[in-house]
């Protein structure tokens, strides 16, 4: 029982370490001195994603790949570039799967519409498959030909009906 309630107590100082790791990812020999430039870094870095971890951003990211991005991120704002333009470079170099939040252009469109058009057809399909039948029209009255053969058919050789069922 000491052993159970002395690692529910450790669980809390666990998930404390577990969530500080991504505090370290950024390295202290990577900060820059000016604590403006270092906050759009920060900013810019936030906005790109790991091509690494894929769902991480460089900022949170421990890989190496993601600290040489953080690093040119840096040297890009110490070289005089706007936000816009360190995303675009970076973008140039990458790709855009770089950007963690993808721009909507002709390209992506199906990314950000596909999903819903997909449910509008499926949609519409399922209706159509579950929408009820129209009903049959009325059967038409025999004719009198008909109505003759069908009494002699049922008719047994002793003028009695036959009965149908088996």
């Amino acid at each position: 029982m000491k052993r159970i309630l002395s690692i529910l107590a450790a669980l809390p100082i666990f998930a404390a370490l577990l969530i500080s790791i991504s505090a370290f990812a950024v390295e202290p020999d990577e900060r820059l001195n000016d604590p403006a430039a270092e906050a759009r870094a920060r900013e810019v870095s936030k906005a790109l994603r790991c091509v690494v971890c894929q769902n991480e951003t460089i900022d949170d990211s421990n890989a190496e790949l993601a600290r040489d991005m953080r690093l040119l991120v840096r040297e890009r704002i110490k070289a005089g570039d706007t936000n816009d333009q360190v995303l675009a470079y970076m973008v140039q170099r990458y790709g855009d799967f770089v950007l963690l939040k993808p721009r909507m252009t002709g390209e992506t469109l199906v990314l950000w519409f596909g999903p819903f058009l997909v449910l509008i057809v499926g949609g519409f399909i399922v209706m159509r498959r579950l929408r009820k039948p129209a009903p049959a029209a009325a059967p038409e009255a025999l004719s009198m030909e008909d109505a003759k053969a069908l009494q002699e058919i049922t008719n047994t050789d002793d003028g009695t009906q036959k009965d149908s069922a088996p």
